[in-house]
């Protein structure tokens, strides 16, 4: 796999930047739960969370395939993009569905800094990725919508200025089809929180900002509707593609990381008069693990080539980024296990960042589609097997 010299120019860009936040960065974040603010800036005024803004915006323009190469650089160095990788794939259905008025509005800001879109609200508690059978409901009063309901799992909501919200706008026994009567609203937070909107942190097993958010007779302004009423979950499903291939991407450099620790501490770490790296039972799983990651590092650039492509390229778009993101998670959680196992003991202290870092991969193996789901598409939509839920 070759890459053009743009590409080779941000791996060694975004690099150079997260060389400024090593571990003991991250551990302190981890340690406090605390969301890491300068790093989130850095790369805004990198530029790299503008990447998919187009220049008329003040963006840079680029495609998926090269945000997605930033992405698994953060992860690769060490870093840790859930942090901030909303932004780029929230920004898809802005991009495509969003009037011009909504993209002068917002883009220049988000682009510059000043301006945040970070926080996703679709995942309720009764529903999780049933998404059609969501609760939260917005109901057209004049020229407002009043929204009422519950959102759980919306990372970065506590430090996000714009929420892109998935409501149900047509009660779901009037709607013409199953799939319709759901709309997406570009919600000004700044301007509802604590004003029919409640934010209440989750604690979770890694630090991943999650919140669940609660609406109260929220007013917003008719013109915070994206797109045509009624038409959200056909617009949100493009931004999905987008969403798999971005953590797919982060998952390989998730791998990445793992199997340079793993081969770095093998053939350092000498027991009996030897490297340990010598040992087969030591040096076949960091070559299984490697082998898996290039294979799923394959899929991942195909897919976010076909997603760049408008899903022109062989294959079915949604099965292609499914693939990437079942793929990568799964090559990123066994590289995971892998380096434990390797640093054995050290795997568990937490100056070795391996802890963290192994915490931080599980997640997607769950998040923000489970195997079993992707699974379940692949089964029904790609091999025509009966539907199974």
């Amino acid at each position: 796999m070759t890459e053009s010299d743009d590409i080779a120019e941000i791996r060694r860009a975004v690099a150079g930047l997260c060389a400024d936040f090593p571990g003991e960065y991250w551990r302190d974040k981890d340690r406090e739960r605390a969301y890491p603010t300068e790093f989130v800036t850095a790369l805004t005024q990198a530029g790299f969370l503008a990447a998919l803004i187009p220049h008329e915006y003040g963006g840079s323009g680029l495609k998926l395939d090269a945000a997605a190469v930033i992405m698994e650089e953060i992860q690769a160095a060490g870093c840790n993009g859930a942090s901030a990788h909303a932004q780029m794939y929230i920004m898809n259905t802005l991009l495509k569905f969003g009037s011009g008025e909504q993209k002068r509005a917002y883009l220049p800001g988000i682009a510059d800094g000043s301006l945040r879109l970070q926080a996703f609200g679709v995942s309720e508690p009764t529903s999780g990725t049933d998404t059609l059978s969501l609760r939260t409901v917005a109901v057209k009063d004049g020229d407002h919508y009043v929204v009422n309901g519950q959102k759980i799992w919306t990372s970065r909501a506590e430090h996000s200025d714009l929420m892109l919200l998935l409501a149900r706008t047509t009660p779901a026994d009037q709607a013409a089809k199953r799939t319709e009567g759901l709309s997406i609203f570009l919600v000004d937070m700044r301007e509802v929180v604590g004003n029919g909107m409640t934010i209440k942190p989750i604690r979770t097993m890694m630090n991943h900002s999650t919140t669940e958010v609660f609406f109260d007779d929220m007013r917003i302004p008719a013109s915070a509707l994206v797109g045509e009423e009624g038409k959200g979950f056909r617009y949100i499903l493009s931004g999905m593609n987008a969403e798999r291939v971005l953590i797919a991407a982060e998952c390989i450099g998730d791998a990445k990381w793992f199997i340079q620790k793993a081969t770095d501490y093998a053939k350092e770490r000498k027991v009996f008069g030897r490297p340990i790296g010598q040992n087969q039972g030591v040096q076949f799983p960091i070559a299984r693990c490697y082998a898996q990651m290039r294979a799923a590092e394959l899929m991942v650039h195909h897919a976010a080539q076909a997603f760049d492509a408008g899903g022109k390229l062989e294959g079915n778009l949604g099965a292609e980024a499914n693939m990437a993101k079942l793929l990568a998670s799964e090559a990123s959680w066994a590289a995971a296990d892998m380096c434990v196992q390797t640093h054995g003991g050290f795997g568990f202290a937490e100056e070795y960042d391996i802890e963290r870092k192994f915490r931080e991969a599980r997640l997607y193996t769950v998040a923000p589609i489970s195997t079993n789901l992707i699974l379940s598409y692949l089964a029904e939509h790609v091999l025509g097997l009966p539907r199974s839920y």
